[in-house]
């Protein structure tokens, strides 16, 4: 195969790993950066004061990584509204949750994050990659004992959102298994 289809999924949450949020006031004496896009007018990004905290260079960065990005988030649709043209991305697939959201008692009872099982079911063996603050040890080894494929869950610190060194993890770990 060629293509996309050798590329690793990246599924992308918004709260947290895009949005930084929950930082104590001695994490962030200052608060939390805000930042601006070149778009001559407002759109709907502007018009959410946390989109602000969004650095638009996330976009450029989460390209680079050479995976098809695919918004995993509760924002649905909304992400292609509001966030992807703050990143500068294009529409990206988004992933669709069961309505109302299925949760297995036994999942929840280990601690299995609803997300999970759907994103492997996505994956469909796919190499892949996701990124969200509420990842846990429950989700890694229920993704290592479900999912034929390779797979990262990189858990993002809220308070922080992306960092450089979740760039730095994020590029090692792709440029190992691809």
């Amino acid at each position: 195969m060629t293509g996309s289809a050798q590329r690793p999924l990246l599924f992308l949450d918004v709260d947290g790993p895009l949005i930084p949020f929950g930082a104590t006031p001695q994490q962030r004496p200052d608060g939390y950066p805000t930042y601006r896009t070149g778009a001559a007018a407002p759109g709907p990004a502007e018009l959410n004061p946390l989109l602000s905290r969004i650095d638009p260079a996330l976009g450029p960065r989460l390209t680079a990584l050479g995976c098809d990005l695919v918004w995993a988030t509760t924002w649905m649709d909304e992400a292609n509204e509001c966030i992807a043209p703050w990143l500068g991305l294009p529409e990206l697939p988004v992933l669709a949750w069961p309505e109302p959201v299925y949760e297995d008692p036994l999942d929840w009872r280990d601690g299995l994050h609803w997300k999970t099982r759907h994103l492997v079911d996505r994956a469909a063996g796919r190499t892949f990659v996701w990124i969200d603050d509420e990842i846990t040890g429950t989700d890694r080894a229920w993704v290592a004992a479900h999912h034929p494929g390779t797979a990262l869950l990189h858990r993002v610190d809220p308070a922080q959102g992306l960092t450089d060194a979740d760039f730095a993890a994020l590029g090692a770990w792709l440029r190992a298994n691809r």
